[in-house]
C-alpha cells in the first residue's frame, strides 16, 4: 500500500531536518532496581548535536519502580523500564541509540505529537470561512502535524520534585502559520512520574487566533522488551463499542461503526494476532490495525479507563486512562526489518504497538466529530494516565 506511515521518512531531510552527531546513547538497567518510591530530581545529559549544533540533551528520572529517559528533541520517550512478575526490568518502548537515528528515519518512535495527531484529509480544513492548507507529508494527507511536527522540534524542558512526584514539564511556542497552521500556539506537556510509578502526560496550549490543536504521544509498547520480537500474543481490551472505519488513505469516512461481530471487537480482552490476518476491509486497508476506537466514555473532566494490554509472558500490563474521547491502536503495521533498535536487532512488522489517546482523525474537516477547534482566550487540556503493574 502506497499511503502508510513510512511516507514520512524520506522527506525528513527535504523539510529541514538535518543530520545530527551523537554524542549520548541509552543506559540499559540491570538487576532488579529499587522498587517503589524514593525519585529524586531528573538528571540531565547531553545526548547530541544537531546538523546546526543544537544540543540534545536526555533527561533521566526514576519513580515507584519505573525508570525513563527523555529527549529534549521531540519530546521523545527514548526509554521507559518497568519489571516483569519476577522483578526484572526491561525497556518496553521502541527507541534508538543515536540522535541521528531519530533524526533521519524514525517512524514517530516515542515522540510528542502535534500540532495535530493523527491524519486531516487532503491536508486542508476550512475555519471561520477561511481554507488552510497544510504540510502535506502521507500521500495526499497531512500526517501528525505534517513534515517538520511536535516530534521534530527541539523542545524547552524544566526539572520539578513535586510532593513525592518527579517530572519534567516540556515548552514549545509553533508560530503562526508553521506547517500551514493559523495562530501562535504555545504548549506546555507535561510528564510526571508518580509514587506509585505511573506515567502521567498533561497537555496544555494556548492560541492567539483559532486554529486545530490534538497533542499525543506516540510510544510504541512491547511489554515482553523492545528487543523480544512480535507483540501478536499481547492481550488487548478497549473500552469501546465503536471505531470509524477508514478510506484507502486511512482518512475516516464520518461513520461510528460498532465494532460488534468484527476484528474490531476489542471490549473482552484477546490477543492482537488473533485477528490482524483476517479479510475484513478494514483490516486490508490498515494492513493490520490502524483506526481510531471511539471511547464508550466520550470525553470526561477527569481520566477514565480507556484501555488495558497485557503481556502473558513476562505478566507486565499497562492500564490508560485519558480525559480524550478516542484512541488510536497501531500494530505496527509498517515495521519491516530496516531499523535498529535500542537492544540491537531489527524492528519487524509488529515488534511493537501504539495506543495513541486523542480526538478523531480529521475532525476539523468532520463536523459531527467531537470538536478540536481552539480559540484564543481558552486553554487546551487533556491528561492521559499509563498504570504499570506485574
Amino acid at each position: 500500500m502506497e499511503l502508510n506511515r513510512r511516507t514520512v521518512i524520506a522527506g525528513a531531510a527535504a523539510a529541514g531536518v538535518a543530520a545530527a552527531t551523537t554524542v549520548g546513547g541509552t543506559a540499559h538497567a540491570s538487576g532488579s532496581g529499587s522498587g517503589s518510591g524514593g525519585g529524586g530530581k531528573p538528571v540531565r545529559t547531553l545526548f547530541g548535536r544537531l546538523a546546526d549544533g543544537t544540543r540534545v540533551h536526555s533527561w533521566s528520572m526514576e519513580n515507584g519502580g519505573t525508570r525513563m529517559r527523555v529527549l529534549s528533541y521531540g519530546g521523545i520517550v527514548q526509554s521507559l523500564e518497568v519489571p516483569d512478575r519476577r522483578g526484572r526490568y526491561a525497556n518496553v518502548s521502541l527507541g534508538f541509540d543515536a540522535l541521528e537515528d531519530y533524526v533521519a528515519s524514525s517512524p514517530y518512535f516515542g515522540a510528542l505529537i502535534g500540532r495535530y495527531g493523527n491524519r486531516i484529509g487532503k491536508g486542508r480544513f476550512t475555519l471561520d470561512g477561511t481554507v488552510h492548507q497544510l504540510s502535506v507529508n502521507d500521500g495526499e494527507n497531512s500526517l501528525h502535524g505534517g513534515a517538520r511536527g511536535f516530534d521534530k522540534r527541539v523542545w524547552d524542558v524544566e526539572p520539578f520534585t513535586r510532593g513525592s512526584d518527579v517530572g519534567l514539564r516540556l515548552h514549545h511556542t509553533s508560530v503562526d502559520g508553521e506547517m500551514g497552521y493559523p495562530g501562535t500556539l504555545r504548549a506546555t506537556v507535561t510528564y510526571t512520574l508518580t509514587r506509585d510509578g505511573d506515567w502521567r502526560i498533561d497537555y496544555e496550549a494556548t492560541t492567539d487566533k483559532a486554529t486545530v490543536v490534538n497533542l499525543t504521544s506516540h510510544v510504541y509498547w512491547n511489554l515482553a522488551g523492545e528487543s523480544s520480537g512480535s507483540v501478536h500474543d499481547h492481550e488487548l481490551s478497549l473500552a469501546a463499542s465503536r471505531y470509524t472505519p477508514v478510506d484507502a488513505g486511512l482518512i475516516p469516512t464520518g461513520e461510528l461503526a460498532k465494532v460488534a461481530g468484527t476484528p474490531f471487537d476489542f471490549r473482552r480482552a484477546k490477543p492482537i494476532g488473533r485477528d490482524i490476518r483476517t479479510p475484513h476491509q478494514q483490516v486490508l486497508y490498515g494492513q493490520g490495525f490502524d483506526h481510531n476506537w471511539v471511547l464508550d466514555k466520550g470525553v470526561t473532566a477527569r481520566p477514565e479507563h480507556a484501555a488495558t494490554l497485557r503481556d502473558p509472558s513476562s505478566g507486565r500490563t499497562l492500564r490508560i486512562a485519558t480525559t480524550e474521547p478516542g484512541l488510536q491502536f497501531y500494530s505496527g503495521n509498517f515495521l519491516d526489518g530496516t531499523l535498529v533498535g535500542t537492544g540491537g536487532r531489527v524492528y519487524r512488522q509488529g515488534d511493537g504497538l501504539c495506543l495513541e489517546t486523542q480526538h478523531f482523525p480529521d475532525s476539523p474537516n468532520r463536523p459531527s466529530f467531537p470538536s478540536t477547534v481552539l480559540r484564543p482566550g481558552r486553554t487546551y487540556r487533556t491528561t492521559t494516565i499509563h498504570s504499570f503493574g506485574a
